[in-house]
């Protein structure tokens, strides 16, 4: 018994006649015929009787139509939602994103519910090396990455270079801007990265370029903690302005370096040997609209 069978056997329950079944499905009657009676052999039952021009269902018939119009259904409902999903109409897309770059998710996740509604999103956090190791696995499909970050492996799309800002507690000072050197006389705390060179040595070392050591108090690995202790007056930092974006501002005074220019480089990646969903696609398209 297959798919087809239970499709021809159904549609002569419903229309009660080999003729009208026939003619429904684009057939001829004896190949039809043949069909029903190869099937009541295959289960060694008869599932119709002829009444006349009719065929009426025999209890067993009807216990199998009621089973086949169930699985036909399900069937037909399965065909749809392959379709949606290949043609990008439905889906689960996991995306990556370091906190420092979950600005860039929220404007993306509104545009896809406007013009994919029907499409899900599972979201991961982590550091860059983590999120890449998380590629690599194939539990997620894109990464929003900070450089650098080894590569070989991804393929990806730079994003615009985002400038570091100093953020104090509120009270310290009320200017706009601040000279570089002037944060050596500041207890520091920095972001820093599991594994690999982040933006903790991207600081250091524009830092030491200047000609002195910062005073490092505390290494953290979340924006948001670096945030709520710099909020409660436990010491400065530096990050990314679009980081701030992601957060509350209360508590904070955000200040421009002057006299000296410190960027972070990020990218959004994905592995080069992986075939991405439409969703992935029209996800990185997003960033070149």
């Amino acid at each position: 018994m297959d798919i087809k069978q239970l499709r021809y056997f159904s549609t002569i329950a419903q229309e009660g006649q080999i003729t009208r079944a026939a003619k429904k499905l684009h057939m001829a009657q004896p190949p039809l015929s043949h069909q029903l009676k190869s099937l009541e052999q295959e289960l060694g039952v008869l599932l119709m009787e002829r009444n006349g021009k009719n065929m009426e269902l025999t209890e067993a018939g009807k216990v199998l139509y009621k089973r086949a119009k169930e699985l036909l259904h399900r069937i037909d409902e399965t065909v749809t939602e392959v379709k949606e999903v290949g043609d990008g109409l439905k889906g689960i897309l996991s995306i990556g994103s370091v906190k420092t770059c979950f600005s860039y998710i929220p404007e993306r996740l509104r545009f896809f519910r406007e013009h994919y509604p029907m499409v899900t999103f599972r979201l991961h956090e982590g550091d860059s090396f983590r999120l890449a190791q998380y590629l690599k696995k194939r539990n997620i499909e894109l990464a929003i990455v900070r450089l650098p970050l080894e590569l070989n492996d991804f393929a990806s799309l730079p994003l615009p270079a985002d400038r570091f800002v100093v953020v104090i507690p509120e009270k310290w000072d009320a200017r706009k801007t601040i000279q570089i050197k002037e944060i050596a006389d500041m207890p520091l705390m920095l972001l820093h990265r599991v594994s690999g060179i982040g933006l903790y040595e991207l600081v250091v070392d524009k830092c030491r370029k200047h000609g002195f050591e910062p005073n490092v108090v505390c290494q953290c690995p979340d924006a948001s903690m670096l945030l709520s202790l710099v909020r409660a007056g436990a010491g400065a930092t530096l990050l990314p302005r679009s980081t701030l974006l992601s957060f509350p501002s209360d508590g904070l005074k955000v200040m421009d370096i002057e006299d000296c220019m410190i960027e972070s480089e990020s990218a959004v990646i994905w592995l080069k040997d992986r075939y991405l969903s439409k969703n992935a696609v029209r996800f990185i398209e997003t960033f070149n609209q």
